[in-house]
């Protein structure tokens, strides 16, 4: 298992919701162990120079912004991480 730390930016709508599902369930998936947190405060989330939601970021890194991923989106990314 690998720890990492995945946010979702975005102010808490029915989209930012649904990214947050669908990273947990690919983590789920891959046994992957991750500490996914909602960042929903606007002012934390312009500190992240993000102007559009949602956004994911994975251990700081900006991989996606104004859409929902795909599952094989996220499981790319995730098992990109799990590799390095």
């Amino acid at each position: 298992m690998v720890a990492m730390k995945i946010e979702i930016l975005g102010p808490g709508c029915d989209k930012c919701d649904y990214a947050k599902k669908i990273i947990e369930d690919v983590c789920r998936e891959l046994n992957v162990q991750a500490e996914i947190n909602a960042v929903t405060d606007m002012r934390e989330i312009l500190n992240y120079a993000i102007m559009i939601t949602p956004a994911i970021l994975i251990d700081g890194q900006e991989v996606l912004v104004g859409r929902i991923p795909t599952k094989d989106e996220a499981r790319a990314w995730i098992r990109q991480r799990i590799k390095v």
